[in-house]
């Protein structure tokens, strides 16, 4: 077909590059955050290139599982498996060279625990989250985790260890971020969800009510989870303060959410969310102790 997209351009749309680059900074950041003593910055680019791959492959796997769902939203109907341009079985090979090729370069760089971190990621994002958003709306916690999971990388690959409170800081920072930030995607999109038939909550919730109500629930309890890292001596004072003024800033657009919940308050949470996460990391990152 005339102007259609390459097939270089498919795979780069399979890996979902642009949306993986938050996989990248995050798994930098949790490496960063780790490193006692002089940072290693070759280790640290293996680790993300690793990881990034094996990111990359687990997208791939999820627009070939989804296929038939993408087809029928708009904002994803153009996938190159739900567009027919490639095959399942062509979208699966290139999920399983991606993510081989993730671990190995984990692998190779002899960062062991970082290897079943990431293959702990991969698994989480195709055999347990992509299936049940055809199930449940709980399916939205479910795929925090492995969205979650990419600064245990980074720290498992610079402690050799997971077992410090400082390092599952990141995680639950991570984990609850997204929680509001896909409300706000899922209300957006809803009628895109609800023609494919997926029971997201804000597709179940006719009114919102209850969308609105978990968006304010979780954007207040990042508040207090966002400053574990001061909490714990992982980042100063000046990170504590910063973060909770942004934190209060985003609990603020959630309740107006909450009592207007319109397409508009949604984006305001959505681009809100987008904000605070690389501030977040920024200020972490400069106030590291």
């Amino acid at each position: 077909m005339a102007g259609s997209p390459s097939r270089v351009a498919d795979w780069l749309t399979l890996a979902k590059i642009r949306l993986n680059t938050l996989v990248v900074a995050t798994t930098a950041g949790g490496y960063y955050m780790a490193d006692r003593g002089d940072l290693d910055l070759l280790r640290m680019v293996i680790v993300c290139a690793g990881t990034a791959l094996v990111a990359a492959g687990a997208s791939a796997f999820n627009q070939v599982t989804e296929r038939d769902t993408d087809a029928l939203m708009d904002r994803t109907k153009n996938r190159p498996v739900a567009a027919r341009r490639r095959s399942p079985r062509e979208g699966r090979i290139v999920g399983a060279v991606l993510s081989v090729a993730g671990l190995g370069i984990l692998a190779a760089g002899s960062i062991l625990l970082a290897v079943w971190v990431a293959l702990a990621t991969l698994l989480s994002y195709v055999v347990l989250y992509t299936p049940m958003k055809r199930l449940t709306s709980f399916s939205t916690v479910v795929g925090a985790v492995p969205g979650a999971l990419p600064p245990m990388i980074g720290w498992a690959a610079s402690r050799g260890s997971i077992d410090e409170v400082a390092g599952w800081s990141l995680f639950f920072i991570m984990f609850i971020w997204q929680l509001p930030h896909f409300l706000a995607i899922a209300w957006i999109y809803r009628e895109d969800y609800g023609r494919a038939g997926m029971p997201m909550l804000t597709v179940i919730d006719h009114t919102g009510a209850m969308t609105g109500r978990q968006m304010v629930l979780w954007a207040a309890t990042l508040l207090p989870v966002s400053v574990m890292p001061t909490a714990v001596g992982l980042a100063n004072q000046v990170y504590g303060v910063g973060v909770l003024v942004l934190g209060l800033l985003q609990f603020g657009l959630t309740v107006r959410f909450a009592f207007n919940r319109t397409k508009a308050n949604a984006r305001a949470v959505f681009f809100a969310s987008i904000i605070y996460l690389p501030l977040l990391w920024l200020l972490m990152a400069a106030g590291k102790n």
